[in-house]
């Protein structure tokens, strides 16, 4: 897999996310991404093409931890639903994923709503290592800047060396022009994600992007990091990507559908 391949699937599950599926399949794979800001379910077939999805904006995870069970269930629970219908089948299994370093009773957490949702969990991966397979690297730095949390996972000829999750994300980028402009955080939200206002928020925003980029820094510190590539939600903002480039004096990728790369990436990660 390549970084072109990986865009196409991401083009192709924007294409179909909360819209007709794309084909049907004799095998689903299953991700299932239970973010900050958004949960998010993907479905690809036995070749990790993908057929289906669902998005759905919710405040059920916190940094990272999922504290509404009763919520998130419902709204997979729903999205599966919805899914087995779309398809005609049954969805039985999947896989799901934590950000970096997650504790075994939180990983169990987020494992407990999936299945109490209707599917058996077959793999928690993380989330930045989940990226890393759509995004087809084999060395570099994949940063996933969540609602809640930036997840960092290193990479060296294929493989996993170091990883890292910290506080700080598309949340707080909202809290902060909430409080800048004294509005609510969904009017916040709401500003943020509209693509005409990025520009002028960059200034107000950027102090934030900073810290950020000096998690980053603290986290391939002593690795011989080339390239960063940025996923999530966040990733997206104006100006960030120039942030990082400047300030770490390293290449910075984002692909054009940030947010897609890691609900596509868990889907992968499912036998």
């Amino acid at each position: 897999m390549n970084n072109l391949y990986g865009e196409k699937l991401c083009e192709m599950f924007a294409s179909c996310v909360n819209s007709r599926p794309l084909k049907k399949a004799a095998k689903y794979r299953v991700g299932v991404d239970l973010g900050t800001a958004n949960i998010v379910v993907a479905v690809v077939d036995e070749g990790g093409e993908p057929v289906a999805g669902k998005m759905q904006r919710a405040q059920v995870v916190k940094d990272g931890l999922v504290v509404d069970f009763i919520g998130a269930r419902n709204i997979v629970a729903k999205m599966i639903e919805e899914l087995n219908e779309e398809l005609g089948t049954e969805l039985l299994s999947g896989a799901c994923a934590v950000p970096p370093g997650t504790g075994i009773a939180d990983s169990k957490a987020t494992m407990y709503v999936v299945e109490s949702a209707g599917l058996e969990v077959l793999n928690i991966v993380d989330e930045p290592t989940a990226a890393s397979k759509v995004l087809g690297i084999s060395d570099g730095a994949v940063v996933d800047i969540g609602g809640g949390t930036t997840g960092i996972s290193v990479l060296k000829e294929g493989k996993v060396i170091y990883t890292a999750d910290e506080p700080t994300g598309g949340t707080h980028f909202t809290l902060v022009l909430s409080g800048h402009f004294n509005i609510t955080f969904d009017e916040a939200e709401t500003m943020k994600l509209e693509g005409k206002n990025q520009k002028k928020l960059f200034p107000i925003l950027k102090p934030t992007m900073e810290k950020v980029t000096d998690i980053i820094r603290r986290h391939i510190k002593g690795f011989n990091v080339e390239t960063i590539y940025l996923v999530g939600g966040a990733s997206a903002l104006y100006g960030l990507k120039d942030v990082v480039e400047n300030t770490l004096g390293i290449k910075a990728v984002v692909p054009k559908y940030p947010l897609f790369i890691t609900p596509l990436g868990i889907a992968l990660s499912c036998p």
